[in-house]
């Protein structure tokens, strides 16, 4: 049986792994619903229809070019891709913009380019514009219904959207930003950065250092990248110290690929509201296109590592800023949640 000490660990170990995460992730999220709020104020739903939502390859073309340059994480993303797709963005195109914006983005590049060479930092915006559109084929063909009439209009009915309401600008970004968003998409996230956590906390790192060469390392980099919140340019270090440490230039490319593009909590947020059908592809693309990349980085590139230490930008100067963002970010969700469920058992 194990011990009390040993029990008393393990859920230290876990509480200190959830709150590194929530601190990590907090600003990005926190920017990413107030850029969801002034998205849902500025942007019409005929603008986003008309882009983002037709039927044909070019709008999950645009969507994932659209996604490239933009400085959204993993987390930042989740939110203003949930609102696109509320305003009319078809799956297909939300799928693309989700993988093709938390990959790289104008300032990933610079540090890519420091850090690991001229080639890596040409071919991350590359990679990341193909994923998304590989991502939105698949979920065009696999993931949406198929019937002879028109796809249906998303109808929004936030905040955001009602006009007869005479609130101000700012009241309806915060409102939507800070309530409505949240409180649809922060039940799956909180169970998603649950998961994140455990896995941060209970894998160890001396497993990066005994991998082999090849596409098993590949695989495991995946299997480890896939669920894990990291941001783009906070990846970037841990790649270059793995090839330090022997690992492939692909092997490293994987989980500098996978661990920005997705983490449990986007999937979670992504079955609830996608379905699971659009989540598995999501999954898919991801891990299909990553190792492909990597197995073509290994054949293709002759890279020398100029691993050097660097102060990543999206390092926060003071923890006491990740803190409070935390406590930020708990109490939006929490709150939100709660107000979310009493609006519903008000309405049964």
């Amino acid at each position: 049986m194990m011990s009390a000490d040993f029990i008393i660990n393990l859920i230290g170990k876990f509480t200190l792994s959830f709150w590194a995460t929530v601190a990590e992730m907090s600003p990005y999220l926190l920017f990413g619903f107030l850029a969801a709020g002034i998205l849902s104020v500025l942007i019409p739903q005929a603008l986003v229809e008309r882009h983002l939502g037709g039927r044909g390859l070019w709008p999950v073309i645009k969507a994932s070019l659209f996604g490239v340059p933009l400085p959204l994480c993993s987390c930042s993303v989740i939110p203003v891709s949930m609102s696109l797709h509320k305003h009319g963005a078809s799956k297909a195109s939300t799928i693309s913009f989700l993988l093709s914006t938390p990959q790289t983005g104008a300032e990933n590049i610079f540090v890519v380019y420091s850090l690991l060479g001229l080639s890596f930092a040409i071919f991350s915006p590359i990679a990341a514009f193909v994923t998304g559109i590989v991502g939105g084929v698949l979920v065009k063909i696999f993931g949406e219904k198929r019937d002879f009439a028109p796809a249906p209009v998303i109808k929004c009915t936030d905040e955001c959207c009602c006009e007869h309401k005479k609130k101000n600008f700012f009241s309806r970004i915060l409102r939507y930003g800070l309530l409505t968003l949240p409180g649809d998409i922060g039940g799956p996230m909180l169970i998603g950065i649950f998961i994140a956590a455990a896995i941060s906390a209970f894998v160890p790192k001396e497993l990066f250092e005994y991998l082999p060469k090849g596409i098993i390392s590949m695989v495991v980099m995946a299997l480890v990248g896939i669920p894990i919140y990291v941001c783009a340019t906070a990846s970037i270090p841990i790649a270059a110290a793995l090839i330090m440490k022997g690992i492939s230039p692909g092997a490293a490319w994987v989980f500098l690929m996978t661990g920005p593009a997705t983490n449990a909590a986007s999937f979670m947020v992504i079955w609830k509201t996608l379905g699971k059908r659009t989540a598995i592809i999501y999954l898919a693309s991801v891990a299909g296109c990553a190792l492909s990349f990597g197995i073509l980085i290994d054949y293709v590139f002759k890279f020398k590592s100029k691993a050097q230490a660097v102060e990543h930008i999206h390092a926060m100067p003071a923890s006491l800023f990740k803190t409070v963002s935390a406590i930020a970010l708990l109490a939006v969700l929490v709150f939100a949640i709660i107000r979310n469920k009493i609006k519903k058992s008000r309405t049964v």
